[in-house]
């Protein structure tokens, strides 16, 4: 290979080219080339590693029905999700499954400070600012031809929104300290976990660009109200994981239970950063019940309603379960569980399918109530 061609191909190589004394502007212009090739390969090998869509719930299925239906067109789409719930994952499989040749590019919104977004967006030109001393292209150029994912889109400044609405609506850009407009082939597509529309009356967002964006939105729940996904998420996780030959983990049935009743206040990031420990703890082994880490079975009993359920019950028969311990023992969880959804099955009926009036029966809050109605797939 010639030099110039190993130096189109590995800008760091340029060094070895500098003449010396180096030249400020010189050095410079090489390390912001090397800059930009670096992001765009680390943004491809991200993509990369996007994964699939895993889950069987009804809301997962739904999902994926919408992202293939919007994937091949060029519509802007807005997801919406609470953190960790896998809206990068869900972002880079419509890039996946629609015609883009050019790369998946994603930046957090939140993570840029203020004063360094819009050239992180858009580019700058030499000497736009203090320490600019080369031309450098933004995420909007490197992502030409590909998908641009802008991540917590609900943290984006104010002027910012500005700027980018114009560029939904013109479909180019200007570099910072420019005046040059750059057309751009760009499919974008945002997500935030915030409310928006609260958002918008708080005078933080502006309402025009929420409308550019939601084109097509996108509603991915929270791990908790679908414990279904919880079981082929966690052996997906294990899968990847299990790469290595040296690993070989098992979760026993009443360890799915448990993580399955547990909230997940993390969502499936939570899930992921589990399993990743759990192969640490016991790389070959099975996890039992017990094996998992206290907090994860304190919170599972703790928001399975089940104490009250069972006063409830006691209640009921004026203080007298009317059960005597077998001499064997008993599955005191799978007899709660039983319990449980007897009592939601009685509230469901005696309120006529109502959710809100049965969860006033039953003293708890519709969306619990509504989670162990899925749980238990009790219909209504």
């Amino acid at each position: 290979m010639n030099p110039t061609a190993l130096q189109k191909q590995f800008p760091w190589a340029r060094l070895h080219s500098l003449d010396y004394p180096v030249r400020l502007d010189a050095l410079g212009a090489v390390l912001e080339e090397i800059h930009a090739t670096h992001s765009h390969v680390r943004d491809e090998a991200h993509g990369e590693q996007g994964g699939q869509l895993i889950g069987d719930s009804d809301d997962m299925q739904q999902v994926r029905r919408l992202v293939e239906q919007v994937a091949p067109s060029m519509a802007t789409v807005l997801i919406h999700g609470e953190s960790g719930t896998g809206k990068e994952v869900v972002a880079h499989q419509i890039h996946e499954l629609s015609a883009r040749k050019g790369p998946f590019v994603a930046v957090n919104c939140g993570a840029i400070p203020e004063h360094l977004l819009e050239s992180e967006l858009f580019g700058h030109e030499r000497g736009a600012f203090t320490g600019a001393v080369a031309a450098r292209r933004g995420r909007f150029e490197l992502a030409n031809g590909g998908t641009f994912f802008l991540d917590e889109i609900g943290d984006m400044p104010a002027v910012m929104q500005v700027k980018l609405l114009r560029v939904l609506e013109e479909r180019c850009i200007e570099r910072v300290g420019g005046t040059k407009t750059i057309p751009v082939d760009v499919r974008v597509v945002a997500a935030t976990h915030r409310d928006l529309g609260e958002r918008i009356e708080q005078g933080k967002f502006r309402e025009d660009l929420y409308y550019r964006l939601s084109v097509f939105p996108i509603e991915i729940s929270p791990l908790r109200s679908r414990p279904d996904d919880v079981e082929p998420l966690a052996n997906e996780f294990i899968r990847r994981l299990q790469s290595d030959a040296t690993i070989g983990l098992e979760l026993t049935p009443e360890a799915m239970q448990v993580l399955e009743e547990y909230s997940w206040p993390g969502n499936v990031r939570e899930l992921a950063n589990l399993i990743e420990r759990l192969v640490v703890i016991r790389p070959n082994g099975v996890v039992a019940a017990k094996d998992l880490p206290w907090p994860l079975v304190e919170r599972a009993d703790a928001g399975s309603g089940l104490p009250e359920v069972l006063a409830a019950s006691i209640a009921a028969t004026g203080g007298d379960s009317g059960v005597t311990l077998p001499a064997e023992g008993i599955d005191l969880k799978a007899y709660l569980s039983k319990i449980e959804r007897q009592m939601i099955d009685e509230a469901l009926s005696e309120s006529d399918g109502v959710v809100q009036h049965a969860a006033e029966l039953l003293g708890i809050g519709r969306t619990t109530l509504v989670e162990k109605i899925r749980r238990y797939k009790i219909k209504h």
